[in-house]
């Protein structure tokens, strides 16, 4: 019985042995994990190499890209005034005419004997105030004699009156004579090119219906219209008012503007905004603004299509960045990853309504001296240790003409 419990205990102290060696070995191999742990931790956490962009704010013109047509800036229809048979058309069909020169010769004939029937009935007029005149002054004298009454001298003085009158309505008719006359040689009433001939000689005009003959646009300047949203008209005053935009011209006369072609090339010659009209359409709630372009040498033609760039105004602080730097979140809100003073990454919600050509530009959000991340986004995240430098490979953003609303 002895024996047994001896042996019994020297079971139980072996297993306690065995239990500490088990436990004592596996608390060597935690704290080895552990151990090894720490150096991976150290590698994660090392700062991340990203490039950025210093935001510095410069002067920038804002434009508009608008697309619109040229039209003449004077546009004349030459039409008949009198009636009559075209005799002689005295132009080139498509040529430059001048002001006053002659374009078509209507028979003049029955015109002319128009005019010497006036001067006749003038000349017959005359004759008979002559003779009123006579008589008035005879029965003045008889008057004064009291040879005559009254009554007499008032008939022969209202005599003289109609003789008068009888002779202003000669002159009159004399004169419409000559108009009507003059009227038979058509005229260019404004220097410009001539399109096509109407009619042709030997055609009958009539001035009751004003017989169109050919038009005639002076083009050597056009004006370009172009519509506009009313909404965008209010930002535009709004940020002019505020200070935000200072205005690119001294008036609406110096506003510059630039056309593209419709073959994408940049017409040679700028022009200036003219007005902007005071009624916004309602069916499409636009105003109709008005530019004035030089066309030296006739390259636009009346009708064409073209896209307006109009500088609205210049930002004295844009802030453009690059838009590989700019994300949008679940909201849809502009986003970038900006290096925090402690060299970390901090995530900001910007305003970014315009994209400028390779670039952003930023309303709110960021101020000068922030430094944004452009490269290596994907590798950081909010709060990430980073190590920023200046980013390279970037497209310099834009010049002011890169703003394509």
């Amino acid at each position: 019985m002895i024996k047994f419990q001896r042996f019994s205990g020297v079971v139980h102290g072996r297993a306690r042995a065995m239990t500490c060696i088990a436990a004592i070995v596996c608390l060597a191999v935690l704290g080895g994990c552990a151990k090894k742990s720490v150096p991976a931790v150290a590698k994660g956490g090392a700062p991340m190499e990203v490039g950025v962009v210093t935001v510095t704010p410069r002067p920038y013109t804002l434009t508009r890209e608008l697309p619109g047509r040229t039209s003449a800036y004077r546009i004349a229809e030459v039409r008949a005034r009198v009636s009559g048979i075209v005799l002689k058309r005295l132009f080139e069909e498509g040529s430059e005419v001048t002001e006053g020169q002659p374009l078509y010769t209507i028979d003049p004939a029955p015109y002319q004997a128009a005019l010497d029937s006036a001067k006749a009935g003038l000349a017959r007029a005359e004759a008979r105030y002559v003779s009123a005149k006579l008589q008035a002054d005879r029965y003045d004298a008889l008057f004064k004699a009291s040879a005559i009454s009254r009554q007499e001298l008032e008939d022969v003085e209202a005599a003289l009156q109609v003789a008068l009158a009888d002779v202003a309505a000669g002159k009159a008719a004399v004169q419409t004579a000559s108009i009507n006359l003059e009227y038979t040689q058509v005229f260019s009433p404004i220097s410009g090119r001539i399109g096509s001939s109407q009619v042709t000689e030997g055609a009958y005009v009539q001035s009751g219906q004003a017989t169109l003959l050919a038009t005639v646009q002076q083009i050597d300047r056009l004006y370009v219209d172009v519509n506009q949203a009313s909404t965008e008209v209010l930002r535009l005053r709004k940020a002019l008012q505020s200070g935000v935009l200072h205005s690119a011209g001294q008036g609406e006369g110096e506003t510059r503007v630039t056309l593209l072609l419709e073959d994408g090339s940049t017409y040679s010659h700028a022009g200036t905004l003219q007005f902007a009209d005071i009624t916004v359409e309602a069916s499409t709630g636009t105003v109709r603004v008005r530019a004035l372009v030089p066309n030296p040498q006739r390259e636009l033609l009346p009708g064409m299509f073209v896209r307006a760039r109009i500088e609205e105004g210049v930002n004295p602080s844009a802030i453009l960045v690059p838009q590989q730097g700019i994300s949008r979140n679940q909201r849809g809100q502009a986003t970038a990853m900006v290096v925090s003073g402690e060299d970390k990454a901090e995530m900001r919600v910007l305003t970014a309504e315009h994209a400028i050509g390779n670039a952003w530009l930023v309303t709110a959000g960021l101020k000068a001296g922030d430094r944004v991340i452009v490269q290596n986004l994907q590798r950081i995240r909010p709060g990430s240790a980073v190590t920023p430098v200046q980013a390279t490979n970037l497209e310099p953003a834009q010049s002011s003409a890169g703003n394509t609303r």
